[in-house]
């Protein structure tokens, strides 16, 4: 049987709304609208069309050039006074600022779980980001009156914040964070929100409360702190009501406390603000779930919230800035599965509008050491320095961020943000500053396993990585001119090796890894002969090795590897076929893919064997890494 379909043209429609143009079409007497890409019905947009690859760790996508991963709170529950003095392994939502010469960084701790009692809030200070401080409490657990009973159906008392600092006009510094019943702190079940100074010679004003739950009776006769307004420092007062007025500011605190006396002028936000203002004046905010809005009067009011579609996200949060080169960045887990938060990446857009380049910024993922409900696998909630709330030397990007809800981490990121390399690369470090940054390297660096620059005795300058971590690695990746014949060497010493591995990767821009070197806790060192790995000579420890790869990938690809000149593998298959390689990957532990997407997350188990002890140091030195590349 034939059928006919018979098309017609739609009704169509124009029309002016504000200054934008609106394009609908009637379909069956439904009218959908299509908005401009920058107007309140379509705020920003990704244009790049390259999305993740769900199955690595690193998404399949290229690298932000330059990134340093930092941690900076190594989570230890056996051995507290190697971590936060308390032993608690549920560390997240943390905040940073810079101030007074210093970063600060604060963030939620609790003793295992998310939103189970008891909860606090830390902080941590570095002056150059990669040293940090133990942490203080800076807002201890709660603790009722004596006479104020638990609130019926509460478990307990715990915190909850989505802002963490403020610097005010005056140059005052505040730190904030909000009380409120477990499980759920929000709204009828909030307490309010406490506030205190940070002062320039490190110490800490009282705790007050500076706004209570306006769905609540809560205020300074039945709380554990005073309203602010009863401090006798005038210039802390004239802080807080700085910060009252800021509707920008205050909008980051709209879904613990939705404002029934009418403290908002807008109250239709959806879950952790941020936001930026574009070139043109306008104010663009965001939220979890790919939400954005835009605002003409600096937060007075903002356009109803709508999806962004082309940003995939889930439950993590979103953040947004404006670059110190006059561009955007824009960084957020671009995933649609909240259990699941990896990897951390970035978009980058001229005008604060259209997106493109979704690169990399943390592609590691390391194994959660410790069960704690909520705790979702990969770097999670990233947070950079909030509009007013300081500007760090140079033009870096700066971010925050919990790993695993476990460990609080730190990103910098190199501005302006690129990720093609377009000269070969001849770096011998001596360029650069030992303890500082290794540029143009991109290095993963918890705390037991640091890569770092440093000087030999006789004054040499070389990257180093240590590895004292059972369950973590040191990572030094260099991105060089993308080629399909590439004659990559560097020089090699290995100054100690116990318990671990030292695995050396070419690999393409989606991370997959045609070349694989590894040396073993023996220092043999082998390299991959097509799926096979062969065992090629023995290192001696406290000896440079010259090490070159030469690397053809026509075909199904071939490498020569020679060591100290003398060439000991000659044109052998690769592993696998790529059609190009761009990058060379340092890394003293074996590659890995677990936990990936299907890995239980809410099943519980006990602590890893070993989580909070260090293994043997192993120590690798680097120089002398020169790399030439032809794409053909």
């Amino acid at each position: 049987m034939n059928t006919k379909i018979k098309i017609t043209r739609p009704n169509c429609f124009k029309r002016f709304k504000a200054g934008i143009l609106v394009v609908g079409v009637f379909f069956g007497g439904f009218q959908v609208v299509f908005g401009q890409t920058g107007s309140v019905y379509e705020p920003l947009r990704y244009a790049g069309g390259i999305h993740i690859d769900r199955f690595t760790h690193e998404g399949g996508l290229r690298y932000a050039i330059g990134v340093e991963n930092i941690q900076t709170m190594r989570a230890n529950r056996t051995h507290p006074e190697w971590s936060d003095g308390f032993g608690w392994t549920y560390n997240h939502a943390s905040n940073l600022a810079y101030w007074n010469g210093q970063f600060f960084q604060q963030y939620l701790s609790g003793e295992s779980d998310e939103h189970v009692p008891p909860v606090q809030t830390l902080l941590i200070t570095s002056k150059n980001g990669k040293e940090w401080s133990f942490p203080q409490v800076i807002f201890p657990p709660y603790q009722a009156p004596k006479g104020v009973a638990l609130q019926e159906g509460a478990t307990g008392y715990m915190m909850h914040q989505r802002m963490g600092f403020y610097v005010a006009p005056n140059g005052r510094f505040l730190t904030l964070a909000f009380y409120g019943h477990s499980e759920n702190p929000f709204r009828e079940n909030g307490i309010g929100r406490v506030v205190r100074e940070i002062y320039k010679d490190g110490s800490f004003g009282p705790i007050y409360f500076i706004r209570y739950d306006s769905q609540t009776k809560w205020n300074e006769t039945n709380t554990s702190y005073p309203f602010y307004k009863t401090s006798k420092d005038k210039g802390f007062i004239k802080a807080c009501e700085a910060l009252l007025s800021n509707k920008l500011q205050t909008l980051q605190w709209f879904e613990e406390d939705n404002g029934d006396d009418g403290f908002y002028s807008f109250n239709k936000g959806e879950q952790a603000f941020s936001w930026y203002h574009r070139k043109d004046g306008k104010v663009v905010g965001l939220w979890k779930k790919s939400y954005a809005a835009l605002s003409d009067d600096e937060g007075e009011t903002f356009s109803n919230p709508v999806k962004a579609k082309t940003l995939i996200m889930s439950g993590g949060k979103v953040w947004g800035q404006q670059t110190d080169d006059g561009k955007y960045a824009m960084s957020y887990n671009p995933i649609d599965q909240t259990q699941y938060r990896f990897p951390m990446a970035l978009v980058t857009s001229d005008d604060g509008i259209v997106y493109d380049n979704l690169l990399l910024v943390q592609g590691e993922v390391p194994p959660r050491r410790f069960f704690g409900r909520w705790k979702d696998f990969g770097p999670c909630y990233m947070r950079g320095i909030s509009e007013g709330n300081g500007n760090p030397p140079g033009d870096d990007m700066w971010m925050t961020y919990s790993m695993n809800k476990e460990d609080i981490w730190m990103s910098r990121i190199p501005v302006p943000v690129k990720y093609v390399v377009e000269e070969d690369i001849h770096d011998d470090f001596e360029n650069m500053k030992e303890g500082g940054h290794i540029i143009d390297w991109n290095t993963y660096s918890p705390k037991w396993a640091p890569v770092s620059l440093i000087k030999e005795n006789r004054g040499n300058q070389c990257l180093q990585l240590i590895d004292e971590d059972y369950y973590d690695y040191s990572r030094a990746i260099r991105i060089f001119k993308e080629g399909t014949q590439v004659s990559v060497s560097f020089k090699l010493k290995l100054e100690s090796v116990d318990t671990t591995q030292f695995d050396i990767d070419i690999t393409d821009r989606y991370g997959n890894r045609p070349v694989q070197i590894s040396i073993d806790k023996n220092g043999v060192l082998n390299a991959s002969k097509g799926s096979n790995m062969k065992s090629i000579l023995k290192l001696d420890l406290r000896k440079w090795y010259n090490i070159k790869i030469v690397m053809n990938t026509a075909g199904l690809g071939s490498y020569s590897l020679f060591v100290n000149e003398e060439q000991v593998l000659t044109e052998v298959s690769t592993v696998m076929a790529v059609k190009s390689v761009e990058r060379i990957s340092f890394r003293t532990g074996a590659y890995r893919d677990i936990p990936n997407r299907e890995t239980p997350n809410e099943v519980k188990y006990p602590p890893l064997e070993n989580a909070d002890e260090k293994q043997n140091k192993s120590m690798y030195l680097i120089d002398d890494v020169f790399i030439s590349s032809e794409l053909k």
